[in-house]
């Protein structure tokens, strides 16, 4: 049971890093947020970084044969998802004409980072089909619960250097559109 515990950890660990990375690029380019706000935002990460090994728990031993067909797409989707707001960040801090509250970090952004950043997760529920429900549900909460601590870190790592940084976002923009190329080249080429 304690290495299951420790292996969960480590795994939520793992799991986290893409939405660590995209929680700095936020606080980067919102230096200025809210601590509701980024409990909100890390949260957000959390739950679908929970949600996706349920999820893919769920295909595994309920629907193995249809997700087969979709889960070579999930790469290019999360590619997609993170190279569109990478770019619309780069471009709209460039522009600089207009307002900062125009760029602030939107839920239906949010929730594009959150699908983008967590379907690595969802093919740990592929692994965890091995366990019964009970375990697969304590594994996702830990893997939660770990993406929710370590994206609060990132939001504060962002937020501290974007309010140094004048041209932040920029930055911002390129960690996603970086994530998004080694969310694809890992799981397509690898």
């Amino acid at each position: 049971m304690l290495l299951f515990l420790f292996n969960s950890i480590l795994l939520g660990v793992g799991l986290a890093m893409d939405a660590f990375s995209v929680s700095i690029a936020n606080g980067l380019s919102e230096p200025h947020m809210r601590r509701l706000k980024c409990t909100a935002v890390a949260g957000t990460y959390s739950v679908f970084q929970f949600l996706m090994p349920m999820l893919g728990w769920i295909l595994v031993t309920t629907l193995m044969g249809w997700f087969s067909v979709i889960e070579r797409f999930v790469p290019y989707i999360a590619l997609g998802l993170l190279l569109f707001i990478g770019i619309k960040m780069i471009v709209e801090c460039l522009r600089g004409g207009e307002e900062k509250e125009a760029r602030r970090l939107t839920v239906p952004i949010l929730l594009m980072q959150a699908v983008a950043t967590s379907i690595d997760a969802l093919s740990v529920g592929f692994t965890l089909a091995a366990y019964e429900l009970p375990s697969t549900l304590t594994a996702s909460v830990i893997i939660g619960a770990v993406t929710f601590v370590i994206c609060l870190f990132g939001l504060w790592i962002g937020k501290r250097f974007g309010r140094i940084f004048r041209h932040a976002e920029v930055v911002g923009g390129v960690i996603l559109i970086l994530i998004g190329i080694e969310i694809f080249v890992k799981n397509v080429f690898f």
